[in-house]
């Protein structure tokens, strides 16, 4: 008994192998009779246009249900600017299911390519480079770093009315912020970077004190102090190269 249901066990193993071998050799699995004839997806749309989607998987459907790769259905779609991932399958008979996950800008980079919420850097065509986005510059290789400081800065400045919008890191290491007013503080080296910040923000109330309007640029790579520059329709003298407290 044992010796007939190994082999029937052996048989249908054979005819698994053989079955599709000898289907694809008859044409029993060829595009004609097979078709790939819908295409469902799943995503928001909010960037990634369904156009696009066609017309970089139309081209992989002609080889039939059977025959479709879907690893290269997803290296193609996943190729688009705006996909962060795509998870492609098939169902019986005719249909291909995509579900894509768009990726969320998070900011700028070098004001010509965005940054994901997952920390990674993608291009995008000009025209879709959200100017209400934080704008961050540095070189590419440290682009973890402005990051971060960006998000530490952001925090320090959470109990004033100032919003950092911008952060900037030059080749020789010194960083300056920008605000949504327009204003331009600079902190210099990242080693007294921290200080230097924490010593503006204490006497900021005072500095801003019996302004109407706010500051256009900040030194603050003084030793015991600070300059502050005011816009010119403040109707005060602009304080230039001397240190404030």
């Amino acid at each position: 008994m044992r010796g007939v249901i190994r082999l029937v066990a052996w048989c249908l193993a054979i005819a698994l192998v053989v079955l599709p071998v000898v289907g694809v050799l008859r044409g029993w699995f060829a595009a004609d009779r097979w078709p790939v004839t819908r295409l469902t997806v799943q995503a928001e749309f909010r960037h990634v246009k369904a156009e696009q989607i066609r017309d970089v998987v139309r081209p992989r459907l002609g080889r039939g249900f059977f025959a479709l790769d879907l690893d290269a259905v997803q290296k193609a779609v996943a190729a688009l600017p705006w996909v962060e991932s795509v998870e492609a399958s098939k169902r019986w008979p005719d249909t291909l299911l995509l579900r894509i996950y768009e990726r969320q800008p998070f900011a700028r980079w070098n004001d010509k390519q965005l940054i994901s919420r997952q920390g990674q850097v993608f291009d995008v065509p000009a025209s879709e480079l959200d100017a209400s986005l934080p704008s961050l510059h540095g070189p590419d290789d440290r682009l973890a770093e402005v990051v971060s400081f960006y998000a530490d800065t952001r925090k320090a400045f959470g109990g004033t009315h100032l919003q950092i919008t911008g952060v900037s890191l030059t080749e020789r290491g010194s960083w300056s912020l920008a605000t949504a007013d327009g204003a331009q503080i600079v902190l210099g080296d990242r080693e007294q970077a921290a200080r230097r910040l924490r010593r503006f923000l204490d006497v900021y109330p005072q500095v801003v004190a019996g302004h109407a309007t706010g500051f256009a640029y900040a030194d603050l790579r003084y030793t015991n102090g600070f300059a502050v520059r005011w816009p010119p329709a403040a109707g005060i003298a602009n304080e230039t190269g001397a240190p404030r407290t």
